[in-house]
C-alpha cells in the first residue's frame, strides 16, 4: 500500500479502494499522460447547500437589478431573491436532475442577462473578491473554507503519483476559475464548466446575454473530450448529471460518488442523485459517505471545529 496517508479519511473500504487503485496504477506503470482525474465541483469539491455558491454570488446582482427595475420583483428568479426563498431556486435544481428543465432555463437565462457586456477580467476579479469576503448562509464559514478538506487532500494524493486534476462542472467556468486558482490549486485552463456566451469587440471581449452551453449531464463527456481529448481514469461526482461522465470514463477507471449523508457537519440528501445512486450500485463504483468516510469534511477554522 501506499505510503501516503489519506488523514481526513477514515480507515475503511473507501479509502483502502482509493490507495489500492492508486497503488495499482503505479504497479501497471499506466503512461502520466493517460493519468487524467475529472471532479465535478458543486456537491463534490465544495458544499452546494441551500444552492450552489455561485448562485450566491448571482443574488446580489438579481437584488440590484430588481432595485433599478421594480417590474422584476414578480418575475422569477428575481422574485425569489427580492423574498430570500432559497427554496423556489434550490427546487429549480432539484426539477432539473429529475428532468424537468422548465425553472432550469429561466434560472440560467437570468444568470445570463446578470453578466451581458461585463468585461471577462472585472468578472473574474469581482468572482474572486465575493469568494474571499462572503460567507455561507447555513453553515455560518467564510465561502473559502466551505471546500472539502479530504477532497483537496485527494487532489494532491492523486497529483503526487503523476495524475493530472481536472473540474468539469455545470457550474460556470469564469466562475470557477478563481476557485481552482486558490483553493484547489488547479490551474484555470484545467476549469472545464458552463459558458456564457463571448462577444469580442475594439479590443475587448465581454459577456453576451446568453449561455454558450450548460456543462452538464450529456455535455459533460463531450466537453471533457474537447478539452483534454482522453477518457478518465478517475472520475468523482455526486448526482444525477454526473452519470454521463461517469459512463464515459475508461473501462478501468475509479468512479466515485459523494453521497451526502451527514446533517450534523454539512447536509443530508439524496435528492438529485437518486439515478446516480442506483447507477452505482448497479455497476460498481465506489459511494463516498460523508458521515462515514471522512474524518472531518471542512478544513480546520479556529472557533468552527
Amino acid at each position: 500500500m501506499s505510503t501516503i496517508p489519506l488523514p481526513s479519511w477514515r480507515d475503511g473500504a473507501t479509502r483502502d479502494a482509493i490507495v489500492s487503485f492508486v497503488d495499482r496504477v503505479d504497479a501497471d506503470g499506466v503512461p502520466r499522460e493517460d493519468r487524467v482525474a475529472v471532479f465535478d465541483n458543486d456537491g463534490t469539491l465544495w458544499t452546494e447547500k441551500p444552492v450552489q455558491v455561485q448562485m450566491l454570488f448571482v443574488f446580489a446582482q438579481w437584488s440590484a437589478m430588481a432595485d433599478q427595475d421594480p417590474s422584476l420583483a414578480s418575475r422569477q428568479p428575481y422574485k425569489a431573491v427580492v423574498e430570500h426563498d432559497l427554496g423556489w431556486l434550490a427546487a429549480a435544481v432539484d426539477k432539473h436532475y429529475a428532468g424537468d428543465d422548465s425553472d432550469m432555463k429561466t434560472l440560467m437565462s437570468a444568470v445570463a442577462r446578470a453578466s451581458a457586456g461585463r468585461e471577462v477580467e472585472a468578472y473574474t476579479d469581482q468572482a474572486r473578491n465575493f469568494l474571499y469576503a462572503a460567507t455561507h448562509p447555513v453553515l455560518d464559514r467564510p465561502l473559502v473554507d466551505c471546500v472539502f478538506a479530504p477532497m483537496v487532500e485527494l487532489l494532491r494524493f492523486l497529483e503526487a503519483h503523476g495524475f493530472t486534476t481536472y473540474i468539469a462542472s455545470g457550474g460556470d467556468r469564469d466562475f470557477m476559475r478563481p476557485a481552482g486558482d486558490a483553493l484547489y490549486r488547479i490551474p484555470r485552463e484545467r476549469i472545464i464548466g458552463s459558458s456564457l456566451g463571448l462577444r469580442y469587440t475594439d479590443g475587448a471581449l465581454t459577456y453576451a446575454p446568453e449561455m454558450a452551453f450548460f456543462d452538464d449531464g450529456p455535455e459533460k463527456p463531450a466537453r471533457i473530450w474537447s478539452r483534454i481529448g482522453r477518457k478518465p481514469l478517475l472520475v468523482g461526482g455526486n448526482s444525477n448529471g454526473d452519470v454521463p461522465m461517469f459512463e464515459f470514463a475508461r473501462a478501468d477507471a475509479l468512479r466515485l460518488l459523494i453521497r451526502h449523508d451527514d446533517a450534523e457537519r454539512e447536509f443530508a440528501y439524496d435528492t438529485g442523485a437518486e439515478a446516480a445512486l442506483k447507477a452505482a450500485a448497479a455497476n460498481g463504483w465506489t459511494t463516498v459517505s460523508i458521515r462515514d468516510d471522512w474524518a472531518t469534511v471542512f478544513p480546520l477554522v479556529p472557533g468552527q471545529e
